[in-house]
């Protein structure tokens, strides 16, 4: 290397390493190399301090370096939400969710998602995998924050605003709307920033997308080469619709109109029979998984053992009201844990390695990024956080993978790389104005409730909201 390009080398030294990779490899006293926007080199703090003697060095003992979380379903702009309906009951889905969404101003959403965003790079997580509605409208605000992007508009043909009613009717010009927003995310957003900026296509749930929508999607899919997300079996109300109205199941309605396949991730899969398992098993489908956000009323009845026996490629998301990964780990690791025939504690599974590896290689995987994303390596993209480890809850640390499973929030997140350019550094978040998101966010929240009472009278305000 040339002295100019070693004068552009940052050097992370001194730290704990965990790579994700395949064998899982920890380097005790490791650094990592920069240039770029990528890993050039991994290895003892030594060895990268003799090869790099011109580099810029960043001290971090006491630290460990990690790749950044993936998060890989997202509803940002449902931050309005938080502190309600966990807390309801009624269909959440088309009760809530859906009307507000509708309800909010362009600025509304805007403000939420720069909270979504600085909520996430707190947690560690530098991708974002963000599937709404209106999406073409506050894309530049998620930007802003410098966090890696797939984004997806959540494309419907039924008139999801009449649901909450009882009432499922399909409408082409309705449909037509999410398609031309579709069309227009992919035009003015995929791409951008070297590729940090990307887009997929999303059809919202089998329920709600006639078979002309999923060949309309399955179009552009094909046109731009994107990728393709959709939530699968959600709800026992999916379920009974799609039965009446397709006489399937909803794995085997979106087997049936070219939906399943090594592309497509699919969103929560509550309510998948064995035989739905076994089918989206044999196409390659990833399941992504929210355990923290779906066990918000008791623990989700998912049969994620199930799901990991078939093989299926298992990431993780938070879903709505939260970017909190580590609630993902976390709840994820206590409700789905199982023992096999009875055995010791290191036959406990999921291990944490393997949580981790769901938000890092295999949800990169899960992208179809696996070269570029989700580990420490030469050559990935350098998309890193910096965990401080002198910190209680996470002290005395036998298994680093352990502690950040079991007991890591965001208060020990010191620094995140994107790109090998810090969107955090030393606990202050460089992209974002961290105190204008969380007060316009809550002036945006409170705004579209009134809206919403204002608008649908039989949608009370919550007992927070003045």
């Amino acid at each position: 290397m040339d002295r100019d390009a070693q004068d552009r080398v940052t050097l992370i030294t001194g730290a704990r390493v965990l790579t994700c990779d395949r064998a899982h490899t920890e380097i005790a006293d490791g650094a990592v190399a920069v240039a770029g926007t990528r890993i050039l080199a991994v290895g003892p703090t030594s060895g990268l301090v003799r090869d790099h003697p011109r580099a810029r060095v960043i001290p971090a003992s006491g630290k460990a370096v990690i790749p950044g979380f993936i998060n890989s379903h997202t509803h940002a702009v449902l931050l309005v939400l938080r502190g309600t309906v966990e807390d309801m009951g009624g269909d959440a889905i088309f009760g809530y969710m859906t009307p507000i969404s509708f309800a909010m101003t362009p600025d509304e959403r805007a403000a939420l998602a720069r909270l979504a965003c600085v909520e996430a790079i707190r947690c560690g997580t530098t991708t974002l995998v963000e599937v709404f509605r209106f999406l073409d409208g506050y894309a530049d605000a998620l930007i802003e924050s410098g966090l890696r992007l797939w984004l997806a508009e959540n494309a419907a043909d039924a008139l999801i605003r009449k649901i909450r009613y009882g009432v499922y009717e399909h409408d082409r010009s309705f449909g037509r709307e999410f398609l031309d927003r579709t069309a227009s995310l992919i035009e003015r957003f995929h791409g951008r920033g070297d590729g940090r900026i990307r887009c997929q296509v999303a059809a919202h749930a089998p329920d709600v997308c006639s078979p002309w929508m999923l060949r309309e999607l399955n179009d552009i899919a094909g046109r731009h080469g994107l990728r393709r997300t959709v939530h699968l079996a959600q709800s026992p109300g999916e379920v009974r619709q799609v039965r009446a109205l397709r006489g399937s199941t909803p794995a085997e309605y979106l087997r049936d109109h070219d939906w399943l396949g090594p592309d497509v991730v699919a969103a929560h899969w509550t309510w998948c029979t064995d035989s739905d398992i076994e089918l989206c098993a044999r196409h390659g489908v990833h399941m992504v998984h929210c355990p923290a956000n779906s066990s918000r009323l008791g623990p989700h009845r998912v049969r994620i053992g199930r799901i990991l026996d078939a093989g299926i490629n298992v990431v993780l998301g938070t879903d709505n009201m939260t970017e909190d990964m580590f609630h993902a780990l976390k709840i994820g690791s206590i409700i789905h844990r199982r023992r096999r025939g009875g055995g010791p504690i290191n036959e406990v599974d999921p291990q944490p390695a393997a949580l981790l590896d769901a938000v890092t290689r295999n949800a990169a995987r899960a992208l179809g990024e696996e070269a570029e994303l989700g580990t420490i390596e030469p050559g990935r993209r350098a998309d890193l956080a910096i965990i401080d480890l002198d910190r209680a809850h996470l002290r005395p640390i036998i298994s680093l993978a352990s502690s950040l499973v079991h007991y890591g929030h965001p208060g020990a997140v010191n620094s995140v790389m994107v790109d090998g350019r810090f969107v955090m550094r030393d606990g202050r978040i460089l992209t974002l104005d961290e105190q204008a998101a969380i007060g316009e966010a809550q002036q945006a929240a409170e705004a579209a409730w009134h809206r919403l009472h204002r608008e649908s009278g039989d949608i009370p305000l919550p007992p927070g909201i003045r």
